[in-house]
């Protein structure tokens, strides 16, 4: 109960105090259905009941998006996709030659545009809306992601079921609102944390391949995924297994980013390069006051500072890759968090809402223990009550 009050506080805060229309809905739809879960949550047998996470499922991604579907409101990143699927259609390209404005660039790799040619086949159908495909990847994956493998049955043998996991992460509001309002990272994440359960649970690596290889193909955030999990499938599967994945997910970005890049190579370099770096003909819109975009604002030489940060990090990463290789799923999800954490805070041009990578990473394989902590406090706090 205490947990949906919370982000039922979080979600009205946000409301009277955001200037984006598309935040604004959200907020005011997701307070109620958080309200809704606490009050089923408090009358309901056990916390973390199945009712109340489906209420606040509800209030906090179905409302808000079907109504910000029929109103036609939507973060600047539904249109750049749906209009690069378009492009993608009848040019065979989904960047334009030469971008004028700031929505003009499409900052994302060519698998991405796959989710806007339901809407250049369909219009405007609602079904057609390309959030509700990046909703239906998103849950797909973690669904698929959530199913515990052979070798930590016994660890996970206690959590909830994959449903149910799926649908409290869903619900959470740093994961909620980007699915309601179109935040185009959590497919990317949702098939990231894919590739590394399919990782752990070894096999002969070309289904842990294809996921990371399909991450890969969308944006440029889900690269480091690869060192990471092919390290991880080394120890869960042999080395001959690491180099099959390897070698699947490279050709399936190199199908997906390759032809499009040689069609034309000034505008993959100018969208998907230069302006997610800041170095763009028009300046990203991306600026939230970290570390990297302080650097690059206020300090002459920053952006070359920042990513000469940016490349060390990297470099620190994959030492510690070689040197302490991970052996679990945790451990390796831990690592590649604190890989994308640095680089979220260093590159030139970036979003507080891109620390949902790390924030998902982090606690996404930890469900269990975050469950039986839950339940911990949850008892503690119906035992103080009754004393009282």
């Amino acid at each position: 109960m205490l947990f949906w009050l919370g982000c039922a506080g979080f979600a009205l805060s946000l409301a009277l105090v955001t200037t984006l229309t598309p935040h604004r809905i959200w907020g005011a739809c997701a307070a109620v259905g958080y309200v809704v879960a606490a009050e089923l949550a408090r009358r309901g047998p056990q916390p973390w009941s199945g009712r109340s996470a489906v209420a606040a499922l509800f209030g906090s991604v179905v409302v808000p998006l079907a109504f910000m579907i029929v109103a036609g409101a939507a973060q600047s990143e539904v249109g750049v996709v749906e209009h690069s699927g378009g492009l993608l259609l009848h040019s065979g390209s989904p960047y334009l030659p030469h971008p004028a404005g700031v929505d003009d660039y499409n900052p994302y790799l060519p698998g991405m545009a796959l989710f806007g040619i339901p809407h250049a086949l369909f219009g405007g159908t609602p079904l057609a809306d390309v959030r509700v495909w990046f909703c239906a990847a998103f849950l797909a994956s973690m669904l698929v992601a959530a199913r515990p493998s052979v070798r930590n049955f016994r660890h996970v043998a206690g959590d909830s079921s994959a449903r149910a996991a799926v649908l409290l992460l869903a619900a959470f509001p740093a994961v909620a609102l980007p699915l309601a309002v179109g935040g185009v990272d959590l497919p990317v994440i949702g098939l990231m944390c894919l590739g590394l359960a399919l990782a752990d649970r070894g096999g002969n690596g070309t289904a842990a391949g294809l996921a990371m290889g399909a991450a890969a193909a969308l944006k440029w955030t889900a690269w480091p995924l690869l060192p990471v999990g092919l390290v991880l499938l080394a120890v869960t599967a042999g080395r001959r297994a690491a180099v099959r994945a390897g070698a699947v997910a490279v050709l399936v970005a190199v199908v997906a980013v390759v032809p499009v890049a040689l069609a034309d190579p000034h505008a993959f370099v100018e969208h998907v390069v230069l302006f997610p770096l800041g170095e763009g003909g028009v300046r990203s819109p991306a600026a939230s006051p970290l570390p990297g975009y302080l650097l690059a604002t206020y300090v002459p030489g920053g952006s070359v500072l920042a990513m000469a940060a940016l490349a060390a990090a990297a470099v620190g990463v994959a030492m510690s890759l070689a040197v302490r290789p991970p052996r679990t799923v945790v451990a390796a999800a831990d690592r590649l968090a604190v890989g994308l954490g640095l680089a979220m805070c260093l590159i030139p041009a970036t979003r507080f809402g891109y620390l949902v990578y790390p924030l998902v990473l982090a606690t996404w394989f930890r469900r269990a223990e975050l469950v039986a902590a839950a339940r911990r406090v949850g008892r503690r706090v119906g035992a103080g009550v009754g004393r009282g």
